[in-house]
């Protein structure tokens, strides 16, 4: 039985953010968790990550209350741990303590084994002026496409 394809994308992480390294994560799921993320009820809007005591944690990730879901059910938007090995929690750790930067969770996906992952990255803050620039590039690869489908 073939299962439909998650990718949850975080859309306003590459708006807000100039986005450099990123990682690839594992995340710490009870059983209600996992069933809801791959029926694709899951968002990462509002989402970021911190490091504490050495241990990557994804904060106000939402993942809906499973429907078949008993008193067992989880809460919606409780910190999840990320796995990641010791010497990305270090980079990620020195990223996150510089001014202006921030560790956002860019894309939740199923992998091809079934465990459930999350890109993240160490991204800086976008001044509005470079907001402006990246609507005006998107703007124009849209007429650009527009105009080669034309033809």
């Amino acid at each position: 039985m073939k299962l439909k394809e998650i990718n949850i994308k975080n859309r306003r992480a590459t708006f807000d953010y100039a986005i450099g390294d990123t990682f690839t994560a594992g995340i710490v799921l009870t059983g209600t968790e996992i069933k809801s993320i791959r029926q694709g009820k899951a968002s990462l809007a509002d989402t970021f990550c911190y490091v504490n005591n050495g241990e990557v944690w994804i904060k106000n990730m939402y993942i809906a209350e499973y429907f078949y879901g008993t008193y067992n059910n989880h809460t919606e938007r409780r910190d999840r741990k990320l796995l990641l090995t010791k010497k990305e929690i270090r980079t990620l750790e020195k990223g996150g303590k510089e001014s202006g930067f921030t560790i956002v969770p860019l894309r939740l996906f199923i992998s091809e084994r079934g465990y459930a992952k999350v890109v993240i990255g160490i991204g800086r803050g976008k001044k509005e002026y470079d907001k402006r620039q990246t609507i005006k590039e998107r703007e124009d690869r849209r007429t650009l496409a527009r105009v080669m489908q034309k033809k």
